[in-house]
Order: structure tokens, then C-alpha cells, then sequence
């Protein structure tokens, strides 16, 4: 700069932006790729929600975490319930061991951190819930069981702000994946993650607040049976949900997030048909990424999705509908590799 500025301002550089609460994304959510063996896997932390899929084969992959145990998981692509298997893999403080059920494939994982499995017990909903919660990264885990009449409940989420995403599952029975999203229009509708299946209007979610995660009778299939949640609240420079209109060009709209994501999902919103879309930086480390992996389908990686992953947000550069219709609207959540302030070029 040729002059000092003036009193009160300061220079237009990243250096000056806000420092984030989180500086290193990589400490409260990661993703890392693996050849299946029974050897350490390293994450940085030990995983209390841990989402693991097949890149190079057909597999419905699963969902562990650290309140039901490592040897109990969930497919996302199924209205099934949770199974039990002896040895699936084992978490430890730095990442995970996986057991000899994983073949020779190559696989991700998708790791979030609450409460580094400590968990307490909330009162704070018309249901008692147990949590696993990381308030600083705005996410925790909680299990409850329904109530015993088909009626609207709520269950303490511990975060201490109201969600901006929330997943839900029973875990026994035939029961779809239910997703709420700050981003809907009318808060009680839904999505359902183990379907292809446009915004669904209905009694689904209540309304959100900072204490409790609300849920209603529309998605309530079982009486007295558990359930799972993982809720998420937006974390500025470390985590983004919102929603983008698509334009149909491979030079499609920019989303912002503050951050370069590590971690993306999108979902259309307006239409059935098109699936659940996730990308990440493990898998595509550079700018533009291709590799993506449908969690409601049992598809090894795809390359038709083009990204472009910048230090601020991320690009579409698809025609693909499930990701860029013109007039297309779409909701995602994202996580941060590093925030803007210390991202660097590529």
C-alpha cells in the first residue's frame, strides 16, 4: 500500500478479517481416505459421529457413533434398523481402526467431534435425551426413545443455540432418515436422506430453539422406540447451511461460506429424482473436484459433479441437475478445511 490508512480503518487484506473461533477446521471435523485394512486410521480426534463409504465398489457404507458404540451402525440409504457387528472397527483418541470387514476397497470416512464420547443426560425436552455435545463446534449427538403415543416431542440438544441442520433416525423398525434445514421455507417439512425425494410438506420437525430440537408425529413410526439426532448449528469461519438457486451453466453461482470447505453436501430441494450429492477435499484435493459419493445410493464415485473449492466458499461448474438447474433450488451444509483468513491459494 503507498499510504497508511486512515484512523480508524485498516488495510483490505485477509489478514485483517475477524480471527475465527476455529482456526483449524481439521480439529472438530475431518475426512480421511483409506485402503481397507485392520490398521490405524488417523483423524486427529476421536470421531463421536463417524460416516464411512466404498469409493471404487458398490456400498451402502454406515453411520457409527459414540453413544451407541462402534460396533453399531446405520445405512443411510435404508429405512432399516440399526445392526450390530462384532469388530467393526474401534475408535481411539486419534482416529479409528477399522476390522477386518473392510475388504481390500479404498473408503472414506467422515468424522465429527461432540463430546469425545462424554455424554450426559438432558432434561430439557418433553423427552429425556442423552448427548455427546461440542458446543465450540456446534454440533452434538443425541439418542432418546420416542414417546408412547404418536404426538409432537422435544429432546435437549445441549448446543446452546438453535440448530441450522438436523438428521434424524429411529433406530428400530422401518423408518426413513428424516433431515430438518434452517433453509426451509415452512419448518415443519422434511427431506428424507435415504431417498431422492423433493422437500416434503407435512408434519415432520417443530420449531427449533437454542434448548431443545423439536420433532413431530409425521415422521414417527414406532412407539417407545430409540432414535438418533445429530444436530448442528452454524459456526462462523468453521461450518455453513444455506441455500443457492441454480442458473444450468457450467459457469454456475458462487456460495460463500467464509471459509474453504473441506466438506460439502447438497440436496435439491424442488423437484424428486436427484440424490443426495457429497464432495470433499480428501478425496479431491485441488481446486476443482469431481469425485463425489451419493449416501442414499449404493454407487461407487462418481465424476460428473464439478466443484470449484475456493478459499471463501465453493462453485458450481456442472449442468447436472442434481446440482445446478436453472431455476433449480438446492439446500447444503458445509465444514471448514481452513478459514478464510488463512486460506491459501492452490
Amino acid at each position: 500500500f503507498s499510504y497508511t490508512p486512515p484512523s480508524g480503518y485498516k488495510a483490505l487484506n485477509t489478514f485483517n478479517l475477524p480471527t475465527p473461533t476455529i482456526v483449524n477446521g481439521a480439529n472438530y471435523m475431518n475426512a480421511v481416505t483409506w485402503t481397507g485394512n485392520s490398521s490405524q486410521v488417523s483423524v486427529g480426534f476421536d470421531p463421536d459421529l463417524l460416516w464411512y463409504k466404498a469409493r471404487n465398489a458398490v456400498s451402502y457404507g454406515g453411520v457409527v457413533n459414540s453413544i451407541t458404540g462402534d460396533d453399531v451402525y446405520l445405512q443411510t440409504y435404508t429405512t432399516g434398523s440399526e445392526t450390530t457387528y462384532s469388530g467393526l472397527l474401534v475408535t481411539n483418541s486419534t482416529g479409528f481402526v477399522p476390522g477386518t470387514v473392510f475388504s481390500s476397497n479404498n473408503y472414506v470416512a467422515w468424522n465429527w467431534k461432540a463430546g469425545s464420547g462424554t455424554t450426559s443426560s438432558n432434561t430439557s425436552g418433553s423427552i429425556t435425551s442423552t448427548v455427546s455435545v461440542n458446543a465450540t463446534a456446534g454440533f452434538s449427538v443425541l439418542t432418546a426413545t420416542t414417546p408412547a403415543s404418536y404426538t409432537n416431542y422435544t429432546a435437549g440438544h445441549g448446543l446452546g443455540v438453535t440448530p441450522a441442520m438436523i438428521i434424524y433416525k429411529e433406530r428400530s423398525g422401518t423408518a426413513n432418515w428424516w433431515v430438518w434445514h434452517k433453509s426451509f421455507a415452512t419448518p415443519s417439512n422434511a427431506l428424507q436422506l435415504n431417498t431422492t425425494v423433493a422437500l416434503q410438506a407435512g408434519t415432520y420437525f417443530g420449531t427449533q430453539t437454542s434448548t431443545v430440537a423439536s420433532f413431530a408425529s409425521g415422521m414417527q413410526t414406532g412407539l417407545s422406540v430409540g432414535f438418533v439426532a445429530y444436530c448442528w448449528a452454524e459456526v462462523a469461519g468453521y461450518s455453513a447451511f444455506g441455500s443457492y438457486t441454480g442458473n444450468g451453466s457450467t459457469d454456475g453461482p458462487f456460495i460463500y461460506t467464509g471459509f474453504r470447505p473441506r466438506w460439502v453436501m447438497v440436496k435439491r430441494t424442488d423437484t424428486g429424482g436427484y440424490a443426495w450429492v457429497v464432495i470433499d477435499t480428501s478425496r479431491s484435493p485441488y481446486n476443482q473436484v469431481a469425485l463425489s459419493l451419493y449416501p442414499n445410493y449404493s454407487n461407487a464415485e462418481a465424476t460428473s459433479d464439478v466443484y470449484d473449492i475456493l478459499s471463501n466458499g465453493f462453485k458450481l461448474r456442472t449442468t447436472d441437475p442434481a446440482n445446478n438447474a436453472s431455476g433449480g433450488t438446492y439446500i447444503y451444509a458445509a465444514f471448514s478445511e481452513s478459514a478464510f483468513k488463512y486460506s491459501l491459494g492452490r
